[in-house]
């Protein structure tokens, strides 16, 4: 009777040198924490938006709580990365982390066509703006959203999913910013108007950031290279163990938002497989400084005629 494989059995080849330095181990704390401080300044803001009549603020609170279901969803499909494989789902759930940095993205569009839209219509229609009110309730934003975003920080360029409530985090942190700076100078000059030109200049500035994220979410979503692989530095690296006489048929795709993987056929320079057996684990060493968390290499070799052999 055939020996059942080991529980994990699908994730034999992940932190097989112990080499973590790519992949965010623990967030949760930065999410919770960010999730309770968003919810706190959402009903801080609706009560505060209420009993002053600030349609500014009521608007804003329906922003933030925008975060506050980004970071909920961040924070499942971070945990949903995490689960086990499956027979149904080899790999687990860790595309879910991309699928969210997508929903991200699109989230943040949405939200950079409401702040153009509400500014257009301002343009038209001047409305009168408590100067200090709001500039005080923006302030503690800037502090809210900025503090949540610096949990953030150290491992947004780790992971894109990560990368993606940031975005959202730094993005408020501007717009409260930008609220700060425009409710001051209103108060001292009661030009209006500048409330609309700042929520243009945010705008755009998120629209900067945000691009990335989703060129680099379809990107991953469509199986693309991932961007912090060097699709020729990778080949080169293979290329350069003297056993080793040819590379092709190099895919590499991303199983998460912070793990690769990679299948390449090598053809051997003579026709010894146990010769690739002894450099093995050293090609799969050095993948994984390149970002390959997981590879799958096809062996084949030269026979006399010169024609290439696959081997099984």
């Amino acid at each position: 009777m055939a020996k059942e494989p080991e529980k994990g059995h699908y994730h034999h080849h992940e932190g097989h040198h112990g080499h973590h330095h790519h992949e965010v181990t623990n967030v949760n704390p930065a999410f919770i924490i960010g999730i309770v401080l968003n919810t706190a300044f959402v009903v801080a803001e609706v009560i505060i938006g209420f009993s002053t009549s600030s349609l500014a603020l009521l608007s804003d609170a329906g922003h933030n709580a925008t975060d506050v279901f980004s970071l909920l969803l961040s924070m499942f499909a971070f945990k949903l990365s995490k689960s086990k494989a499956t027979n149904k789902y080899t790999y687990g759930y860790k595309r879910a982390t991309i699928l969210n940095s997508l929903v991200n993205a699109v989230l943040l569009l949405f939200v950079t066509a409401g702040i153009l839209w509400e500014g257009i219509n301002r343009l038209q229609n001047s409305v009168f703006i408590q100067g200090t009110t709001v500039s005080v309730v923006a302030f503690a934003g800037i502090f809210v959203n900025g503090i949540s975003a610096w949990l953030f920080f150290k491992d947004k360029d780790k992971d894109i999913n990560i990368m993606g409530a940031y975005l959202h985090l730094l993005s408020d942190a501007l717009v409260a910013f930008g609220v700060v700076i425009s409710g001051i100078i209103i108060y001292y000059t009661q030009w209006f108007w500048i409330d609309t030109a700042i929520s243009f200049v945010i705008a755009i500035m998120i629209l900067i950031s945000t691009w990335q994220l989703l060129t680099d979410s379809i990107r991953l979503a469509l199986d693309g290279v991932p961007r912090n692989i060097d699709l020729k530095k990778v080949e080169e690296s293979i290329l350069s163990f003297k056993e080793i006489k040819h590379v092709y048929h190099i895919h590499v795709w991303a199983l998460s938002s912070n793990q690769n993987a990679l299948t390449a056929h090598v053809v051997l320079v003579d026709n010894n497989i146990a010769t690739f057996e002894k450099i093995k684990h050293e090609i799969k060493h050095t993948l994984h400084h390149l970002n390959i968390h997981h590879s799958t290499l096809e062996v084949e070799t030269v026979n006399v005629d010169g024609k290439e052999v696959c081997e099984e």
